[in-house]
């Protein structure tokens, strides 16, 4: 039986593990609300990143963006695969994920202060916050989960240590900010592949998706709101439409083809997640995915605020800015969505051959205009190829019943 939606008097459940084959497990408004107020954080760092950008500090802006955004993505998809295992949905479980929240815009409060002075503070306690309340919640599951409690204990005591880490880090002096950084980084992605060696936890591979799926569109939308944001600017200082309507028109193009690529298959995504390995690599591989959705709408208003004559860049840095996001979130899409294992027939070169053509028009006039016709185009084709192959199918089928 599912328990997504639980009687208001279910104030306590044991935290036992729930199954992985439960039938009607879907995203509750609980999740709805976490992913929510997280977009907030990743609206702050976008916004940072997009200010860097327009101030020509590239090298400092792009590493900024990484590091933030690392600990936006990580405490979500911690939070997320743990609550596909063990969300009771009851009162206690409420509150920590509460708190959790709490330590999100504690977060992205300090994104901007972290991403422009290299000063992680505030978005470092934020973060912690956040571990901890995860701290708790894994120690809940070890009492009522006994099959599965040296796995939940590992899970608490690595991501304490780690913690402790991130604090001590603060008072270390700032020219081994990154070396440190770097390994901390590390000791939080090693934490879920030792603790799932002993036992694996039951993550539901259809809500793992459902879930990933919700935070790319939400991602995406907030890309529209930035890219929004800065044509209204551009409004409000009277510069004249005609100056940034083909950005408008590429940006749209882009961001419907990057939402229908990305949920093209997404009804068949959760078959691929049939082993611990494959669920880590799909999982990690996610982080490219939402830092460069985010990436492209701070893209976009880079690229309207140079066409309006404000920023540092130049032509070329205004359009990789826009077309190196674009680019790499194609390719990640095609990596763990599409990819079927070998490059033999047209369907499975039209993503690495898409990138490149993205990539190329950095170099060509209105950049923005021509991605979005390509990423456009690249929909087009598949449809196409898509109804080809149907059609054979059923011509095979045909073919066969009237031969028997």
């Amino acid at each position: 039986m599912s328990h997504s939606h639980p009687s208001p008097a279910s104030w306590y459940r044991p935290m036992v593990a729930r199954p992985p084959g439960e039938r009607h497990r879907t995203a509750t408004m609980l999740e709805l609300f976490f992913d929510l107020c997280f977009v907030t954080a990743v609206a702050q760092a976008a916004t940072a990143f997009e200010h860097e950008l327009a101030e020509g500090h590239i090298g400092h802006g792009v590493l900024g963006y990484a590091m933030v955004f690392f600990a936006i993505w990580w405490a979500w998809m911690n939070f997320t695969w743990f609550a596909s295992a063990y969300d009771t949905d009851d009162v206690p479980y409420r509150l920590l994920t509460l708190v959790q929240i709490t330590g999100a815009l504690v977060l992205a409060a300090g994104a901007s202060e972290a991403l422009l002075h290299e000063d992680f503070t505030v978005i470092t306690w934020g973060y912690v916050i956040m571990r901890l309340a995860m701290v708790t919640q894994w120690l809940r599951a070890a009492r009522s989960d006994p099959a599965r409690r040296a796995t939940c204990l590992r899970y608490a005591v690595g991501i304490f240590l780690v913690q402790v880490g991130w604090v001590v880090r603060l008072t270390l002096p700032d020219d081994i900010g990154l070396v440190t950084f770097g390994v901390l980084v590390l000791a939080e992605i090693a934490v879920p592949a030792w603790a799932e060696h002993t036992a694996t936890t039951t993550w539901h591979p259809h809500h793992i998706a459902e879930r990933y799926g919700l935070f790319t569109l939400i991602v995406l939308g907030e890309s529209i709101t930035a890219a929004t944001g800065a044509v209204h600017a551009a409004l409000e200082s009277h510069a004249p439409l005609a100056d940034f309507a083909a950005l408008v028109v590429g940006g749209i193009l882009t961001v419907f083809a990057l939402w229908w690529l990305y949920f093209a298959r997404s009804a068949s995504v959760h078959d691929q997640l049939t082993s611990l390995r494959m669920a880590l690599l799909w999982g990690y591989g996610h982080y490219l995915v939402f830092a460069s959705a985010a990436a492209v709408g701070a893209g976009l208003a880079v690229n309207v605020a140079h066409a309006t004559g404000h920023g540092h860049l130049s032509d070329r840095e205004a359009a990789a800015a826009y077309t190196i996001p674009v680019a790499v979130f194609v390719t990640l899409v095609w990596l763990l969505h599409h990819r079927t294992g070998g490059l033999r027939t047209t369907a499975d070169v039209l993503h690495p051959v898409t990138v490149l053509a993205v990539l190329a028009v950095t170099y060509a006039p209105s950049p923005v205009l021509f991605t979005g016709i390509i990423t456009a185009l690249l929909i087009a084709t598949t449809l196409i190829l898509s109804a080809r192959s149907a059609a054979r199918g059923d011509a095979a089928g045909d073919s066969e019943e009237e031969n028997a």
